[in-house]
């Protein structure tokens, strides 16, 4: 081939006007398609599972809500400052509810039903029901914050601003990932009891340590000490920086971002882990 013929054909390429090359394009827009779409149909089918029994969000909701009620409400309602930084660790502690009993129990029950061992040998793999479920976590978790966001309005002196309020509502997303991986991890590596028991004794400890019933430098001495290694801390931290002028503690940070990095080892380990012992 000679040197102009070279030229012609990888302009020809570079503009598509190949063949091979616009067909693969077409390709891989109707596969991402394909996948998109897959993953809609999976968080809708896990959205309608999870509102045709209510009561497991009501479930999820309750606790955030009761403690909301009954002790921000009393201790620290006409305080505007006060109420809006217990609002927020409120909002953690439901975030992190939502998430532990959603995708810990959830996905450990899940494992038990032939349905899942069916659409995991789909030639589709795993992504689309995956994301699906991450999705409809995600919207059954914000779903679960209305309650608090209802009794802060009309109970509470909570106050932000506009720019605040979304931004937290981001920060929201942000926090709620390593309790999703968390709960993931849960789910993949135990059966549905053990995984129950251990979510029951996860997220009360996990709330108590990083300090959510106490608000900003309020809590017992030993608390506040341990508080910034927590998970929790890092999370209800970055909302109250979100939300208000709170100055984060760098190594709440750290910590925070070194949870979420290691239990996202974790929650890939117990995936592969019970694909190893189901699928080979």
């Amino acid at each position: 081939m000679s040197t102009s013929e070279t030229a012609g054909t990888s302009e020809a390429a570079s503009a598509g006007l190949l063949p091979g090359a616009e067909a693969s394009g077409r390709g891989a827009r109707a596969a991402l398609r394909t996948q998109t779409r897959m993953t809609l149909i999976h968080a809708r089918y896990q959205l309608l599972r999870t509102l045709r029994i209510p009561i497991a969000l009501v479930g999820t909701a309750f606790f955030p809500a009761a403690s909301m009620l009954f002790f921000v409400v009393p201790a620290v309602g006409d305080d505007p400052v006060g109420s809006t930084y217990a609002t927020t660790a409120m909002i953690v502690f439901a975030t992190m509810t939502s998430n532990l009993f959603g995708h810990g129990i959830g996905v450990a029950e899940e494992r038990q039903q032939p349905w899942d061992l069916y659409t995991r040998t789909l030639p589709s793999g795993p992504g689309p029901k995956f994301a699906g479920r991450l999705l409809a976590g995600l919207g059954t978790m914000l779903l679960s914050l209305l309650p608090l966001l209802a009794i802060a309005a009309f109970a509470t002196e909570a106050t932000t601003t506009p720019l605040g309020f979304l931004a937290g509502v981001a920060v929201v997303v942000l926090v709620s990932i390593p309790f999703t991986l968390m709960g993931l991890t849960i789910g993949y590596l135990l059966p549905v009891r053990a995984a129950m028991a251990v979510v029951q004794l996860t997220f009360f400890p996990l709330a108590f340590a990083g300090g959510l019933f106490s608000g900003p430098d309020r809590a017992p001495g030993f608390i506040e000490t341990i508080a910034p290694f927590t998970p929790t801390r890092g999370a209800a931290e970055l909302m109250w920086a979100a939300v208000g002028d709170y100055r984060m503690n760098p190594v709440a940070a750290v910590a925070f971002a070194v949870w979420t990095v290691l239990l996202a080892v974790l929650s890939v380990y117990a995936y592969r882990r019970d694909e190893g012992q189901r699928f080979h």
